[in-house]
């Protein structure tokens, strides 16, 4: 992503939106956003470094429809209602249905 993309991003925005960075698909959590840094990467290009805040710690979970927007967790279809399944016995394959 390059700076143009960002601007792009954010253009689209609410400007007074907070910002969040998202952090660690395995674990995803909000995190603080703190300086914008314009530094330069190991081989000499221009980078915008995005920092978490210097006093900040994991602001809480990532949003479950954030973190699926990101593809780090399965949608998840909420279940069928309408019907309910009641205990069988060997050979009984029947089951309630109800309204």
């Amino acid at each position: 992503m390059t700076v143009a993309d960002l601007m792009k991003h954010l253009s689209a925005a609410d400007p007074t939106a907070r910002v969040r960075l998202a952090i660690n698909p395995f674990f995803p959590m909000a995190h603080k956003m703190g300086a914008v840094i314009v530094g330069m990467d190991h081989d000499g290009r221009p980078v915008v470094y995005l920092a978490e805040e210097a006093k900040a710690v994991q602001y809480g979970n990532l949003p479950r429809p954030v973190a699926e927007a990101l593809t780090w967790m399965p949608q998840v279809e909420p279940p069928a209602r309408g019907r309910r399944l009641r205990a069988v016995s060997d050979g009984d394959t029947s089951r309630v249905d109800t309204p």
